[in-house]
């Protein structure tokens, strides 16, 4: 893995950049759609953005598990997780810098 990060404080520059805003107003901007898509699959609704993709949460149901190092069964809680599912185009891309 090539081991390199985008941080908000990135996201927000790039918006900065590109967009014209102050480095404020762009911060601002970040966060709200940040706090909307975690808001929405709080309500457990999917959000999809166009030509990158769709999060989605889902159930899991509760397993039994193994301590690796006893063996031991332990059983697994029911949860929710966190689903991203790339769109076709951000594969593409993903796969056109590897050729």
């Amino acid at each position: 893995m090539a081991g390199k990060t985008i941080t908000r404080a990135q996201l927000s520059e790039a918006v900065y950049q590109e967009v014209g805003l102050s480095r404020n107003e762009s911060a601002m901007l970040l966060e709200s759609v940040l706090n909307e898509i975690t808001e929405a699959l709080g309500r457990d609704e999917t959000v999809k953005v166009s030509s990158f993709g769709s999060f989605s949460v889902r159930e899991k149901g509760q397993r039994v598990g193994r301590n690796p190092k006893t063996g031991e069964e332990v059983p697994i809680l029911p949860r929710k997780v966190l689903v991203f599912r790339p769109s076709q185009v951000l594969k593409g891309r993903i796969n056109e810098r590897r050729a």
